[in-house]
Formats: structure tokens, sequence, C-alpha cells
């Protein structure tokens, strides 16, 4: 009887963690039973390699033309879409698949300087077009800083020369999807990046 009624505690209590493992309470309550991964951030350096930091330069001028130019700067992430359940013997299936949908970019200085318009770039949003196939990651490129932030303060001083040296920042990306469930998810990764106006060869 002892072993009848130990037996049955051990079944509740297993239905009760399998239970915890099927939310994913992690991603702002959400009910999908896929988690949405950053598998790796990158920016690139002024020479075009990828690395952990971004190199922002707010001004590209070419010396041999005579001519300047600004440009976005594109970072690159690797998502994936694991599987929350922890039981191997359980198959996933096309529910488990992960469509995003739109990122945000929030950028943030240490110093606590962070008025939009005036100590950073403003905020944004952009739309992603992406399917990660559960148990996969995908590679997608997205616009971490826009022209138009560099025509406004505080990247404008630094084009001008009203500001010397380079501005640190912290980018937070914000990326966004459903599972095909109908559940969003969710998945937060950060950039350092330093915006300079940079000697062009």
């Amino acid at each position: 009887m002892a072993k009848k009624k130990t037996a049955t505690k051990l079944g509740i209590l297993l239905t009760f963690v399998l239970f915890l493992f099927s939310c994913n309470a992690i991603v702002e309550d959400s009910e999908s039973n896929t988690l949405l991964l950053i598998v790796e951030l990158a920016g690139t350096d002024m020479e075009g390699n990828p690395s952990n930091f971004l190199q922002s330069d707010v001004l590209y001028t070419d010396s041999q033309a005579g001519t300047s130019t600004i440009f976005a700067d594109i970072a690159k992430a690797t998502l994936k879409a694991e599987p929350m359940n922890p039981n191997p013997e359980v198959m996933t299936s096309v529910y488990n698949d992960i469509e995003l949908s739109s990122y945000t970019v929030h950028y943030a200085r240490s110093d606590g300087k962070n008025v939009e318009g005036v100590d950073i770039p403003y905020a944004f949003e952009g739309t992603l077009a992406g399917y990660i196939e559960a148990g996969t990651a995908v590679d997608i490129s997205f616009v971490v800083v826009r022209e138009v932030a560099k025509m406004e303060p505080p990247l404008l001083g630094l084009r001008e020369g009203r500001s010397d040296g380079v501005l640190q920042m912290t980018a937070r990306i914000d990326f966004y999807g459903k599972d095909l469930s109908g559940n969003g998810v969710k998945a937060t990764g950060y950039l350092t990046i330093y915006f300079a106006n940079y000697a062009n060869d």
C-alpha cells in the first residue's frame, strides 16, 4: 500500500514537472513549447571583419572621389528554435517551428545620459521574415543603426566635428516571432557599438 502511494506521488510530481516545462514562462508568460535563443550576435570592425562589437562610421569619405556617404550599419544574428520538452521520447512537430516577425533596437550609455535624440539615437522597430525549424538555427542580417540616426544628434555632432573621439553605446536588440500554434516568442541580445568619424582609406 505504501509503495502504491509513493508511486502515485511520483506520478503527480512528474506530471507537474512536465507541465512546468511545457509553458514558456521565461519569455513574457508565453505558452510556447519552443524557446527562441540567440546563439550569436555579431557586428563588424572597420576592416569589415566579423566581431562581437560594431565600429560604426558616422560618415564615409572617399578621398579620391571627394564624396561623402552615410551608410546604415548591418549586424548578424544566429537564432535557434529550441524545444522545451525535456522528454527525448516526445517528438517535436511543425508546431514547434518559429516564424520571425520583427525586432526592436534600443540604445543606452553607461554614463546615464540616455535622452533619445540628444544623448542616444531614437529606438526603432524593423520587420523580419525568417523561418526556423525546431532544433535548428538560422543566420539573419538586420539594420542595427539607421542612416537617419547619423543625421541627428548625437551622431551628427561626430560627423560635423563638434564631438571628439568615440561615443560608446550598447544596443539592446529584441527579436519577436511566433510558433506555428500562434504563441509569441522573444529573444534579447546586446551589442556594443563604437561610433566615430573614422578615417577612410
